[in-house]
């Protein structure tokens, strides 16, 4: 997993119950199925499926088939789908709040052997990267604009950021990098912005872009409008 694949994984984890279920499976001896996934996160089949899916694909957890029956043959029924942690190795913690995700994507890009200069478009860079490969899971689900957009408002929601709708634009209510911001605030919304326009285009949202917004009852300084 390279560090890049590390950073969406942060990302992905950001998200409560998506968390919730990667920590029950981590901490499970055997193989876990999505009915007792799901009634261990207090949710429906369907959402566990969906979440424990997502984070297969990001390389967290291993899939494998099983019937649970043990019975073979004609009749035994379709093998279960069966979640287990990845034996791919997962170096970043597990994050609490979006902190971790901003300690990690500046870490990654001081770490690099291209950094110039300029610390803060290394930072942009990563943060843009990392954007853009959680959008490209939107366009690769989804083909029309409008289940882009409603997908891409439920990836903000997942990541933090509380969107809601205000006219044409799509408000960000709170800032999941609040905490870095209160002492780099520049920095950190160089960085925010990216990752904004990154999941932007990943996404194929072209005609949206990441704006200044206001901090008017705790916003987040950013929102989405038109281009």
């Amino acid at each position: 997993m390279n560090t890049v694949d590390e950073l969406v994984a942060v990302a992905l984890l950001a998200e409560p119950v998506r968390r919730r279920l990667y920590e029950y499976v981590r901490d499970r001896h055997d193989p876990v199925g999505r009915d007792e996934a799901a009634e261990a996160a207090g949710i429906s089949r369907k959402l566990a499926a969906f979440h424990l899916d997502r984070l297969a694909d990001a390389g967290l957890l291993g899939v494998d088939y099983r019937r649970l029956s043990g019975r073979v043959g004609p009749g035994a029924g379709r093998p279960a789908k069966l979640y287990s942690l990845s034996p791919r190795r997962f170096s970043v913690a597990v994050p609490q709040t979006g902190y971790a995700l901003a300690a990690a994507i500046m870490a990654t890009a001081l770490s690099r052997p291209d950094l110039n200069s300029d610390g803060g478009a290394a930072v942009e860079r990563v943060a843009a990267e990392v954007g853009e490969r959680l959008g490209a899971d939107i366009r690769a689900e989804h083909r029309g604009g409008g289940a882009r957009y409603a997908a891409l408002d439920r990836t903000l929601t997942e990541l933090g950021f509380q969107p809601h709708q205000r006219s044409c634009d799509l408000v960000l209510g709170n800032c999941i990098f609040a905490e870095l911001a209160e002492s780099h605030r520049e920095l950190v919304c160089r960085m925010n912005s990216a990752l904004l326009d990154g999941l932007l285009t990943g996404a194929g949202l072209t005609g949206l872009r990441a704006a200044s917004g206001d901090t008017d009852g705790g916003t987040c300084c950013a929102r989405i409008v038109r281009a």
